[in-house]
């Protein structure tokens, strides 16, 4: 497991339900892992950014577009679901992913494989950053609350465009040594 690159993934969608809603961006920040003395380094490699044109726009929830910041616009040179997967695999071939709440993300991210029939070829292990969180905060009086931002208000991570899906992942880039280390 150490040897593997980590996947930082990170996704905005029309809506809370995989089943009902899409992805209309997903951000990826790619490093290696280097471990010393029970710590870890991460050594960045790469970062992108794929904005996904939404194929049912009217079934996206209102909230949901106004949180992320979708706009039409935005979005007119935004791949096809198909285009932005292939990808999502080649770059992330096997990556272990690493998301923060990683039941939402993956679980977007398993249905478009599905729907796109693309194979995933991320490593099988998974990181839970939110759920690395609670193990190592869950017993001190610092939060009971664990969203991205209380997180980074904690550790002293600045989020400026919290809710795309890149600024999100570096978050998590960045959030994520501190959990493990300190």
């Amino acid at each position: 497991m150490k040897k593997h690159r980590l996947a930082f993934v990170d996704i905005e969608t029309t809506g809370l339900n995989p089943d009902h809603h899409e992805i209309i961006q997903i951000g990826v920040v790619l490093a290696e892992q280097n471990w010393l003395n029970n710590k870890i380094e991460l050594k960045f490699v790469e970062e992108f950014e794929l904005k996904i044109k939404p194929e049912r726009i009217s079934d996206a929830d209102p909230q949901a577009l106004r949180v992320n910041g979708y706009s039409p616009a935005d979005w007119i040179f935004a791949y096809s679901l198909s285009e932005a997967m292939k990808i999502f695999q080649d770059k992330t071939k096997d990556c272990i992913f690493v998301a923060h709440n990683i039941c939402f993300d993956y679980s977007f991210i398993e249905k478009a494989f599905r729907l796109t029939n693309i194979e995933n070829l991320m490593h099988y292990y998974k990181i839970d950053s939110l759920s690395v969180a609670y193990a190592r905060l869950g017993t001190s009086n610092q939060t009971d609350r664990y969203s991205l931002g209380i997180l980074c208000d904690i550790f002293g991570i600045k989020n400026i465009n919290a809710h795309t899906a890149l600024a999100d992942a570096r978050a998590t880039y960045e959030l994520f040594p501190k959990l493990i280390n300190e």
